[in-house]
């Protein structure tokens, strides 16, 4: 069992060390797979970035069963060859594929949102997405679909299929295509709304052909460690999907 997104001092937004991570995976009886921040499209000098030779020169002797060493990369179509450069050229473990920025903006703060209805802030996360998954294939999973839904200032926040399902469709599909897995981020999943929601997702995944779901929790602190495991499982259950993890950017099948 694997929580397979989480991210330590290497991440700008982290200050959990590797052995606060490796400790707290022990206690819960489940390994980990690291995944820091590479937003190569962050126009703040120095953040969402990382020395990736320090990275596997400070972790690599901690490499094993029950740590593997990945990288989160924000996906962007101005950075997608230096992108795929970074994922194809290091022996990461594992490559979650996220879109975190739109154009210039990061989509945590506000200032995305200005004079936007919420129909065409989501229209665009959307169609970035799909656009970014289309191409060479360079990562092995698709990070929180619903990320934009943490932090979007409108009142109802959730990716419905009634309103955006033509759009979610074209991410389904081009994942499907180019043999990318799909994760479910547990970050959501105490909230039984988003859980229904997503779950709709998922079981649209599968009608169209999709087969493979990662389980991460994004964590940023020990205790987010394994966060809400439990209903990730259960959504990947009722939605006839099998849980994997990688290892050598291959796929391995998760145990419970």
């Amino acid at each position: 069992m694997f929580d397979t997104h989480v991210h330590t001092t290497f991440s700008t937004d982290s200050k959990m060390t590797l052995e606060e991570a490796l400790r707290t995976a022990e206690e819960k009886g489940m390994g980990v797979t690291l995944t820091e921040h590479m937003d190569l499209n962050c126009r703040s000098e120095g953040k969402f970035v990382f020395d990736i030779d320090k990275y596997f020169s400070e972790y690599e002797r901690f490499r094993g069963p029950k740590l593997l060493l990945g990288i989160e990369l924000g996906l962007t179509e101005e950075f997608r060859e230096e992108n795929k450069r970074i994922a194809d050229n290091n022996p990461f473990d594992y490559v979650i594929g996220s879109i975190h920025f739109l154009g210039n903006y990061d989509i945590y703060y506000p200032e995305f949102y200005d004079g936007m209805s919420k129909s065409e802030a989501y229209r665009e996360y959307l169609l970035t997405m799909k656009s970014n998954i289309c191409g060479e294939k360079f990562f092995d999973s698709l990070g929180h679909i619903d990320f934009i839904c943490r932090y979007a200032p409108y009142e109802d926040k959730e990716i419905y299929m009634e309103e955006y399902g033509d759009y979610v469709d074209e991410v389904l599909k081009a994942l499907i295509a180019s043999n990318i897995a799909m994760e479910i981020n547990t970050r959501r999943l105490n909230d039984r709304a988003a859980v229904k929601n997503l779950l709709s997702i998922y079981m649209r995944y599968k009608a169209l052909g999709g087969e493979f779901v990662t389980i991460g929790s994004d964590a940023h602190t020990p205790k987010a460690i394994g966060f809400n495991y439990r209903s990730a499982v259960e959504i990947a259950e009722r939605a006839s999907l099998k849980a994997v993890y990688f290892r050598e950017r291959k796929m391995e099948y998760m145990t419970y």
